[in-house]
């Protein structure tokens, strides 16, 4: 009964996105213009405001499992950094344009970023290391975005990537949508197969193996499949940030701590975040729009920094 609670209201959350500001469709009427804005304008910054945030969950929960700590996450790890970093080089530079291309070039930038942070904490890394591990690949790779987008040929670079550096869902197309989710879906879907062993790699690796799972191959491929399915909505709608560390935070408290059960929910609680933040950014009373990414960072930093005063208690306890 919970669970469709939950999915009621990520559903009703959902519509709300689609349908409000209600006004600019009642002065449209009937005359097909409203249908127009609803399927061309606001279906795929819902559909991407919806698969973002699940992938982002998801993807949380999968890298908390597999390095056994609450503070893996996306953002947290660099590889949000990492595909911000692969999309520039592959827009500003060579040249591409295709959502596709761009997707694949994200993807790739958030793989660098994962295999850069296991070469320099490993996967059993204690919190302090994966933490500055990430911060280093973080700032690596944000350097390398600022740099590359100062020396790029278009003298406007940083004026035409402002908006999507902030995490954007406005003015997005079908095509840029199918191009962004796609991809995440396949990847997402290969990661909930791994839902049973993540929940043995709890109790070991020597058990996970007795039971069938192979521990190193099973890393190799959440990292690669979490790379493609956060870089490829990265390199669409920009970096949005904490919603891969608090989703999972909480969907935790409804899979009493099992890592693996853990996916589903803090995939619809990513989605409902990430909805509701947009929804925030769209029709709060100022001039402009507030780009998601700042909404969501704004209220995910007193969560992190929250997370982060429960472990130090708990060291020092």
């Amino acid at each position: 009964m919970r669970w469709f609670a939950i999915l009621g209201a990520l559903i009703a959350l959902a519509a709300a996105h689609l349908l409000l500001p209600w006004a600019p469709l009642a002065v449209l009427g009937d005359d097909g213009l409203a249908a127009t804005l609803l399927v061309e304008l606001r279906l795929p910054r819902t559909l991407l405001a919806l698969g973002y945030g699940a992938a982002l969950g998801l993807s949380g929960a999968a890298l908390q499992a597999l390095f056994a700590n609450p503070l893996a996450s996306p953002d947290i790890t660099g590889s949000t950094s990492g595909a911000a970093l692969g999309a520039v080089i592959a827009g500003y530079w060579l040249g591409l344009a295709s959502p596709l291309a761009m997707a694949a070039a994200g993807a790739f930038g958030a793989l660098v970023a994962l295999g850069l942070l296991l070469g320099l904490a490993g996967r059993n890394a204690e919190p302090a290391s994966l933490l500055l591990a990430g911060l280093a690949v973080s700032l690596a790779a944000g350097a390398g975005t600022s740099l590359a987008l100062a020396l790029a040929p278009s003298p406007f670079a940083f004026y035409d990537a402002f908006d999507w550096l902030m995490g954007s869902l406005a003015d997005r197309s079908l095509e840029q949508a199918a191009a962004a989710l796609v991809p995440a879906a396949i990847a997402s879907l290969l990661v909930l197969r791994r839902t049973k062993a993540l929940d043995l790699m709890v109790l070991g690796e020597d058990v996970a193996a007795a039971a069938g799972v192979r521990p190193r191959r099973m890393a190799v491929e959440l990292v690669v499949l979490c790379a493609i399915a956060v870089g490829a909505c990265v390199a669409v709608c920009g970096a949005i940030g904490f919603v891969g560390l608090i989703a999972p935070i909480l969907a935790r408290r409804l899979s009493a701590g099992h890592p693996g059960r853990a996916m589903v929910p803090a995939a619809l609680i990513g989605g409902a975040l990430v909805l509701g933040a947009d929804l925030i950014s769209r029709t709060v009373l100022l001039e402009r729009a507030i780009p998601v990414g700042v909404i969501t960072t704004l209220a995910g930093t007193p969560l992190f920094l929250a997370v982060l005063h429960g472990m130090r208690r708990r060291l020092t306890s």
